[in-house]
């Protein structure tokens, strides 16, 4: 771990980065790492070099500071401080004199000095020390170091054997690079690139803050791992300033710290090109034809001078692009006032979008002004109507604080609808400013109930942290049965996400209709039907479906309160329950569209996590990971929950990916959701882990995560199991932990529910757990039949992905009972599945080589017998008695002799001697 103004965690983002050092280090003998500051090259130039003393390599380490650049030879002088003194004992008379000399008086002055002999000191020192071990040298800061040293290095580098290798990290800057010319031209130079937003979150995660602050401290840094810290450190002490927690919505303060870091990143460019990059900083959109208009004839020659710094990214277009968020906010804050409102000014007159040119107008003045205020409202009406809501809330803002004093009932309707668009967008920073603007005035119980609405709207999945909130808009909402209306089906809402009960979210939502009824709000009537229907699916209500009926058959506009909250949208969340996958497919391509228009993130958000749901279960791994990507880089961009996103990313890359990325997004999911106390996805998150670590193998973590899973599903009162599909994956896993009788309990407690409901698709997958449990209970012939009859299943109601897992599992029942054939035809068929449906990981487990084709012929028992055997196995063949294996397996006597029993028919053996040389020599 790092301190907040450290340097990158080497454990996030760059694991891949020290391989490729390594790789260089193997091929070339020298490797060249460099980035901006910040960027963790002295981490991973740490992690190489303590990799190479861990094989027990000579490594001699260089960091000068930005001081010693101008003190002749004072970096050989360190470098030689540090060499072993047995290293200098074959030195000749005038070597070791001059390097006595070097290290004596470093700053002293340099006539006098043998500088030859000097030279061949240093090359005869790491001559002597490769003579017995390779040699690393890792020189960090590789730009200070001073001339005479570089100059001396030089030499010494050229000369030096291969054994003695080189690693120069240096922070990337316009000018000359040291670190290249001791590498030398052949040498590969390895940039650290920024973090992504995802090891963005893990690293913030990693120092306690809100995982949710990731998208917009990943904005605000680049994924420049010093700059991340710095901002999360100054969220914090602001949050610690005011005796509370760093939150989601607090404004990202780009000052103390995170100020210094994007100085020192911004320090090295020249005035001039300074001018520019302030003049890009204001505009929306800078383009390099903009800033030509907007007064700067040179931009082209100054940003390019800029991006040689790795500030700034100019596209082919033209446009550019800051490396930073925290950049722009920097050269902006340091300009100071008459600077900034020339540079509006000059914008205003060079933009070319109406909008852009009445918001840079009004950020050129700071005095109240009628009609200005009026250009940006109507300006904020034209975001709005292109789907641009949180640029609508920023104008809304602005416009407000352009209206006259004298104009309070204007300006105060300016902040309602400037929260309301925040609300909208997701924007929470913007929500509570808006909506402590509104409370802060003389406004009526209905602005003031709108403006809260706004917050717990942008609040995502982190309702539970708004209780507050929720009871100022009930106290403030009464008598007003429309205000009530929409208070209750938030709170009805909390109730599911946050309290997980589908119970009080039924009775509020029923409260809700009421009074909607009562307003004559057939909108929010609507909504309060879908949340009774949503909920009685939850509850095993049958009578859910005739609910959502009746909400679609209210007339509603197109998009009510949010498409994800509609009850078209609930109407494809029950086609993917009930395996219509068509149906939903087909719903969602016009959803999409829809939602796309509205400017509502999160509503984009649930429409993409529906499709990536559909696409898996359809078998189209690749146009799901697709839409998965989509989803988690929304998600970032709009600073929304993370939870669900991750969720979504780790069982597309379960299904289509790479099982241990699944495995990372899952537990970010587990802990975001732990963050915003919201159950639903906590439960999801859950089991995509449990399923990850069943296929993977590791039956007993699996059984341990998916029981939690099957804990918050029953504290959450959900029983129809067609919503979250766990009960199979938790049947599986405790027969491979060698508990079938448990996994027949689970079994038998959810069929009897499953058929009431109708569940196909979970009966099915329940019957694959089943045939299993028979496998594991001897009765093989039972358990083919149940999974050659549950694949046809699986195939008839369109569940590729299903079906080709249950030819897997086909395959292990049949060659754990000597069945060459079948087990290859059956792997090779669930193999085909997998290729077409671009499921890699569970091609990748369907072209293992079944170990029933080679059984008595060197397979290997631990392919042969469950986790809990290969323990038992072990102990027996070591010597232990059935009484010591019961007492350190804590387990009965009795069952210790039914599971050594399986042991032997398994690996076919009839004595503990044969159980021991089976074990050693397969």
């Amino acid at each position: 771990m790092v301190a907040a103004t450290g340097h990158a965690d080497t454990s996030v983002g760059n694991g891949e980065l020290i391989k490729a050092v390594d790789r260089a280090l193997t091929t070339h003998g020298r490797a060249h790492l460099t980035g901006p500051a910040g960027a963790g090259k002295t981490e991973v130039a740490r992690a190489v070099a303590a990799a190479a003393e861990a094989r027990h390599e000579t490594v001699l380490c260089l960091a000068p500071e930005a001081a010693d650049q101008w003190i002749p030879e004072a970096s050989a002088a360190a470098l030689l401080a540090s060499v072993p003194p047995a290293a200098l004992e074959r030195l000749s008379g005038p070597q070791r004199t001059a390097i006595a000399l070097l290290r004596r008086e470093a700053d002293a002055p340099r006539a006098g000095r043998d500088h030859i002999a000097l030279r061949l000191a240093v090359v005869e020192v790491l001559r002597t020390l490769a003579a017995h071990q390779p040699v690393l040298l890792v020189l960090d800061n590789a730009q200070w170091l001073d001339a005479e040293s570089t100059d001396l290095l030089r030499f010494a580098l050229r000369l030096t054997p291969p054994r003695v290798r080189v690693l120069a990290a240096e922070r990337v800057q316009g000018g000359a690079s040291v670190g290249a010319s001791l590498c030398g031209a052949d040498a590969p130079a390895i940039r650290v690139p920024p973090l992504g937003a995802d090891e963005l979150a893990e690293l913030l995660m990693h120092h306690g803050l809100p995982a949710r602050l990731a998208g917009r401290i990943h904005q605000a840094s680049g994924g420049n791992p010093r700059l991340a810290l710095a901002l999360g450190h100054s969220l914090a002490e602001a949050a610690e300033a005011r005796d509370g927690s760093a939150h989601h919505a607090d404004p990202l303060p780009v000052s103390g710290r995170a100020r210094d870091v994007a100085r020192g990143l911004l320090a090295g460019v020249p005035a001039q090109a300074r001018r520019t990059l302030l003049l890009a900083a204001l505009a929306a959109r800078p383009t390099v034809s903009l800033l030509r208009r907007a007064g700067r004839p040179d931009a082209e020659a100054e940003l390019a001078e800029a991006e040689r710094a790795a500030l700034v990214r100019v596209g082919e277009d033209g446009t550019v692009a800051f490396a930073a968020g925290a950049l722009p906010t920097t050269l902006a804050a340091d300009a100071g006032w008459p600077e900034r409102a020339a540079g509006h000014a000059a914008l205003a007159d060079a933009v070319d979008d109406p909008v852009q040119a009445v918001r840079h107008r009004a950020l050129a003045v700071d005095t109240p002004d009628q009609w200005l205020a009026a250009e940006i409202t109507e300006a904020a009406a034209v975001c709005r109507r292109r789907g641009q809501r949180a640029l609508a809330a920023e104008l809304g803002l602005l416009a407000a604080e352009r209206t006259p004093s004298w104009l309070a009932g204007e300006e105060l309707a300016r902040l309602v609808c400037a929260a309301e668009d925040a609300g909208w967008s997701g924007r929470a920073d913007l929500a509570r400013r808006a909506t402590r603007a509104v409370l802060a005035r003389d406004s009526s119980p209905a602005d003031r109930v709108r403006a809260r609405l706004a917050v717990i709207d942008a609040a995502g999945q982190a309702l539970g942290t708004l209780e507050e909130t929720f009871a100022h808009a009930m106290d403030e909402a009464a008598g007003d049965p429309s205000l009530q209306a929409a208070v209750q089906l938030r709170i009805a809402w909390k109730h599911n996400l946050s309290d997980g009960d589908p119970i009080r979210s039924c009775d509020a939502a029923a409260e809700a209709r009421a009074l909607a009824a009562l307003g004559g709000d057939r909108t929010a009537e609507a909504m309060a039907l879908t949340v009774r229907a949503r909920m009685g699916r939850i509850l095993g209500d049958t009578g859910a479906e005739e609910i959502l009926a009746e909400a679609l058959a209210l007339p509603a506009p197109e998009v009510p309160l949010g498409m994800r909250n509609a009850p078209q949208y609930l109407a494809v969340r029950h086609a993917l329950f009930d395996d219509r996958l068509t149906d939903a497919r087909a719903q969602l391509m016009v959803l999409l569209p829809a939602v796309q228009r509205t400017g509502s993130a999160e509503d984009v958000f649930e429409v993409l996590r529906s499709l990536t749901e559909v696409e898996l279960r359809s078998g189209r791994c690749e146009s799901a990971s697709a839409h998965a990507r989509r989803a988690l880089e929304l998600t970032i961009e709009a600073g929304l929950s993370p939870g669900p996103a991750w969720y979504v990313a780790a069982m597309a890359e379960t299904m289509g990916g790479s099982f241990a990325r699944a495995e990372g997004y899952a537990r970010r999911g587990i802990q975001a959701s732990q963050e915003e106390q919201d159950q639903v996805f906590l439960s999801r998150s859950l089991h995509a882990l449990g399923l990850v670590e069943l296929a993977t193998g590791e039956a007993a973590k699996a059984v341990a995560t998916l029981r939690r899973v099957a804990a918050l599903e029953a504290a959450q009162q959900v029983v129809d199991p067609s919503i979250l599909r766990w009960h199979g994956e938790l049947a599986e896993a405790l027969t491979a932990a060698d508990a079938p009788g448990e996994a027949a309990e689970l079994l038998d407690s959810v069929r009897p529910v499953a058929l009431r409901l109708g569940r196909t698709g979970v009966l099915a997958a329940l019957d694959r757990a089943e045939a299993l449990c028979l496998a594991a209970r001897g009765e093989a012939d039972a358990a083919v039949r149940l999974l050659e009859d549950t694949a046809h299943r699986f195939d008839s109601l369109g569940l590729p992905l299903e079906r080709g897992r249950t030819l897997l599992a086909l395959a292990r029942v049949e060659r754990r009972r000597r069945r060459r054939a079948p087990a290859r035809a059956a792997l090779r068929a669930a193999a085909e599945v997998f290729v077409r449906a671009g499921a890699g990981p569970w091609a990748d487990l369907a072209r293992e080589p079944a170990p029933g084709d080679t059984a008595g012929d060197g397979a290997s028992p631990a392919a042969v017998l469950t986790e809990a055997e290969v323990r038992l196995a072990l102990l027996v063949s070591q010597g232990a008695s059935n009484q010591e294996a019961a007492a350190k397996l804590f387990l009965s006597v009795k069952t210790v002799e039914a599971r050594l029993t399986r042991i032997y028919q398994k690996l076919d053996v009839r004595s503990r001697a044969q159980l021991a040389t089976a074990l050693r020599t397969r």
